[in-house]
């Protein structure tokens, strides 16, 4: 966006500054990416909305950053045609694909060619929402896709088609030909209806296969072989990752605080220091705190911040003085006020203070709602160690767990023993859950997404339905060698397993088909070493250069108050090393909890693994969709 489309003006501009000028999707594009500073840093001075009144400015070229639409262009060409344009010259790139007759429309218009010092496919129409994650903005997937009344098949193909072509402008812009894999249809059987609900990963990888060999012909220096893998799944693959509670610090962020999107309210002294104001800040990237401590387990993170606090404290005399003032351990509040005393650290300790209060109000709020107790039996049934025994027993003993922690329970209950539900027992839960009738709907809706009735395969795929002479009906079986020291840190998302599988080349062949069978040189299947080892049958690459500051590195702990940044300085790790990227697809919303497990398998595997989804979906959000 920067160096590509802005930058790329500068060459035949003769205005120094220019207006950029973006639609209501494509400025959400820009937001998830940059900051305004780095916009104006490839001179740009304004920012404005296509469908805004503008005020002329004929001195200026402008910048169109839109999507190919037909309303899109009709509003840029009233902008630049005729006798005075708003604009002197128009620098044009589209987020996607644009069809040859708006292309046709644009060169009727005579008085506006000569007005156009670029139009070009920019290909770029997603959300990166990390480093190693995107979304395509199809936050009622589920409901389109899925649901009874699916069957609405314009409603059902838009959003189909829309996905298909914001998931290849993420390999278009990032120079990367995959191979596709999706996971098939449950019902390919003679005796079974198979459904509109079972086609979606299969109707998905061949839209996004249709664009993809456009590609290969439209755009220049793209890749002709493959160069990576990636695997379309949808939400059925897991029903339990998006209600699990998640007990790692970015998660129960997200799931426990009040947050809007990365958007969280700190609280900090005024400048008087009389009262308190509220302030905006973002968790995202940019906070080396942040990024050291997002995957680690809470109570982790929480020892992480005292030792941080106590580390400051034993290097500062200003802070020593302040803690000796006030008897003991300095408070979050006392923090606050040596931003304003110690302003040469303020940077630092302001971070320090907005981490030390938000890991203490979530470790209030574990206790207050008894998190510990119901995180516990969510795990426990997972893995199989509790029943309905145990969930009956829970829900007549725990008088004080919430409505919304008890509707969980529930419904990873639905998702483990969907059989369960189709008699009375179901009711009977519910009522003893005092849940209402609308709650009914969210756990018989878990159900849905299991799908038709099929036994557990032997091929050790994932159906959702298990053999009823199995003594555990549990989802997940335990992980081996990854004991962890935290508590309730047993659960892992199904997707980690899958990705580890496609990495192998072991990802069962009659649930998951591939797009492009792949040569034999294809990494992860049977081969002698020397074929494997020789330059001539080397996997290809992606044609873009692989960047250096990616921070999926295992974060190093730092020891004191302020120097997290060693995580950003130590993370450009060879990127260029890594062999091809692995990326994976949700249809009807990822988690947070397969984000952190595309980190962690980076590492791994030595792999880049890149998650797309739909949306990304907090479990309050997954709940009410």
């Amino acid at each position: 966006l920067l160096f590509e489309m802005l930058r790329s003006t500068r060459k035949h501009s003769k205005s120094t500054w220019k207006v950029l000028i973006m639609d209501k999707l494509t400025v959400k594009i820009m937001s998830y990416s940059c900051k305004m500073a780095d916009i104006t840093e490839e001179g740009v001075s304004l920012v404005e909305d296509l469908y805004k009144r503008r005020q002329p400015l004929p001195s200026l070229d402008a910048i169109y950053f839109i999507q190919p639409t037909k309303e899109n262009i009709v509003m840029f060409l009233n902008d630049m045609s005729g006798r005075n344009p708003l604009y002197k010259k128009a620098y044009v790139f589209f987020s996607s694909p644009i069809q040859k007759e708006l292309v046709a429309q644009i060169k009727k218009d005579s008085s506006v060619l000569p007005r156009i010092g670029a139009l070009s496919e920019m290909n770029l129409e997603y959300f990166a929402i990390d480093s190693q994650g995107f979304t395509t903005d199809h936050e009622r997937a589920l409901e389109e896709l899925f649901s009874e009344n699916a069957l609405d098949s314009q409603k059902y193909n838009a959003c189909l088609n829309t996905m298909a072509t914001r998931i290849s402008t993420v390999f278009a812009s990032m120079r990367e030909f995959p191979r596709v894999h999706y996971r098939v249809a449950k019902t390919i059987d003679a005796s079974v209806t198979t459904t509109l609900r079972d086609l979606v990963p299969t109707k998905l990888a061949a839209a996004v296969w249709n664009c993809l060999s456009k590609y290969k012909t439209s755009i220049p220096d793209y890749p002709q072989t493959e160069t990576c893998e990636l695997l379309i799944v949808d939400r059925s693959v897991d029903q339990i990752a998006p209600i699990i509670h998640e007990w790692t610090y970015d998660a129960m962020c997200h799931d426990l605080l009040s947050m809007d999107g990365n958007k969280y309210v700190h609280e900090v002294p005024s400048k008087n220091g009389s009262s308190t104001e509220k302030k905006d800040v973002l968790l995202e990237d940019h906070d080396p705190i942040w990024v050291e401590l997002r995957h680690a387990h809470i109570a982790d993170a929480s020892e992480r911040l005292h030792d941080k606090m106590s580390n400051f404290v034993s290097k500062n005399k200003a802070a020593q003085l302040q803690q000796a003032r006030t008897g003991g351990e300095i408070s979050n509040r006392d923090l606050q006020k040596m931003v304003q005393a110690l302003p040469q650290y303020s940077d630092q300790i302001e971070k320090l203070s907005l981490h030390v209060e938000i890991a203490g109000k979530l470790n209030n709020i574990i206790r207050e709602q008894g998190l510990r107790d119901v995180g516990q039996l969510e795990q426990d049934l997972v893995f199989g160690d509790a029943g309905t025994k145990e969930l009956i027993n829970f829900l007549r003993t725990q008088l004080g767990v919430s409505r919304e922690n008890k509707l969980r329970l529930l419904m990873i209950y639905a998702a483990i023993n969907p059989e369960k539900f189709e008699s009375d027992k179901g009711e009977k839960l519910m009522q003893l859950a005092g849940l209402s009738a609308d709650d009914m709907i969210a756990v018989s809706n878990m159900r849905c997404l299991c799908g038709p009735e099929t036994k557990k395969s032997s091929g050790g795929g994932f159906t959702l339905k298990f053999d009823v002479h199995k003594k555990k009906h549990g989802i997940r079986k335990e992980r081996t060698g990854e004991e962890s020291a935290w508590a309730l840190s047993r659960f892992y998302p199904v997707l980690e397993d899958l990705i580890e599988k496609l990495s192998k080349g072991e990802l069962p062949k009659d649930e998951y088909y591939c797009m492009n069978d792949p040569s034999p040189s294809f990494h992860g299947l049977p081969m002698s070493s020397s074929v494997r080892t020789s330059p001539a049958h080397q996997p290809a690459h992606s044609m873009r250069s692989r960047r250096t500051g990616g921070t999926w590195a295992r974060p190093r702990g730092s020891d004191d108050g302020y120097s997290s940044d060693s995580v950003l300085k130590h993370s450009s790790s060879d990127f260029k090393k890594l062999g091809q990227r692995i990326f994976v697809f949700v249809i009807g919303g990822a988690t947070r909890s397969e984000l952190r497990a595309v980190h962690k398998l980076t590492s791994k595997l030595k792999r880049e693994v890149i998650l797309g989804s739909s949306s990304l979906d907090d479990p309050p959000q997954f709940i009410t969709v």
